[in-house]
């Protein structure tokens, strides 16, 4: 974990934190967090299946702030801790994870380390349990959920400590504000 701010807040008496310092670009902080927000915005892929791919990238990359938040709309999905703590090494063999997540988890493990992983069984279970559109989807949402751990680890904005906290998902209206 990186808790030591490589970049100073652009907002005069705020600490160093991802919205302060985005801020030294407002433009493309505002194009990205609309972005994020419209991604979970999209009912494509229900926000569960999303929170267990970003669980999962929150895991690899090790990432503090990611692995602590939960978004509100998987938790009243039924993602729970017990299904979160299956989503590590050996999620294969997990009896809560449904057979779509761990589908969804082979794919982001693809995605983050060696497409050559979906090849097989791997994209045959990913295409049996998604439609293209979900896949697209997916692929998106994975390059936002490893830009901003990338981001947030690069950076030293990770918090010291914190609790598990969970969060209202972002929502495009929210953040283009």
């Amino acid at each position: 974990m990186s808790t030591i701010a490589r970049v100073s807040s652009a907002v005069l008496g705020e600490p160093a934190h991802f919205g302060s310092v985005l801020a030294h670009q407002p433009a493309i902080a505002a194009a990205f967090t609309g972005l994020y927000g419209a991604f979970w915005g999209s009912d494509v892929l229900s926000a569960r299946i999303k929170e267990v791919a970003r669980m999962r990238n929150a895991r690899v990359t090790e990432c503090g702030f990611c692995r602590n938040v939960r978004f509100d709309k998987a938790v009243a999905q039924g993602l729970g801790e017990e299904i979160v703590d299956d989503i590590d090494w050996g999620y294969e063999t997990s009896e809560r994870l449904s057979d779509a997540e761990k589908a969804v988890l082979k794919f982001t493990d693809a995605f983050i380390h060696d497409p050559e992983l979906l090849t097989g069984d791997a994209e045959t279970a990913l295409k049996r349990h998604l439609s293209p559109e979900q896949i697209a989807e997916l692929g998106l949402g994975l390059t936002l959920f490893l830009a901003l751990a990338k981001a947030l680890i690069t950076l030293g904005l990770e918090p010291e400590a914190m609790d598990r906290t969970v969060l209202p998902t972002p929502a495009p209206s929210e953040l283009a504000q």
